[in-house]
């Protein structure tokens, strides 16, 4: 059985869909934090789906880094 691939910052946040357009394409820092986001987000989903093998000390950092930046990112369209 194939799950779904993980939800992206739109996905999670659509009242804010528009503001993460704008965002990407006219705040760079914004951009780099939504791409390593993305990446580490996609990461902990293989992990999650079992379809990569790390030890349990790499996936909790994996997850507290993924918690930090939707915090960073979420912090900066509020502000928006």
């Amino acid at each position: 059985m194939v799950n779904a691939p993980p939800l992206d910052l739109a996905q999670e946040f659509p009242e804010h869909k528009a503001k993460i357009h704008t965002l990407k394409a006219s705040n760079a820092h914004f951009g780099r934090l939504f791409d390593q986001y993305h990446d580490v987000n996609h990461e902990v989903h293989r992990i999650e789906q079992e379809l990569e093998t790390v030890s349990d000390t790499v996936a909790e950092d994996l997850k507290k880094k993924r918690l930090r930046l939707k915090d960073e990112l979420l912090g900066i369209l509020h502000a928006a």
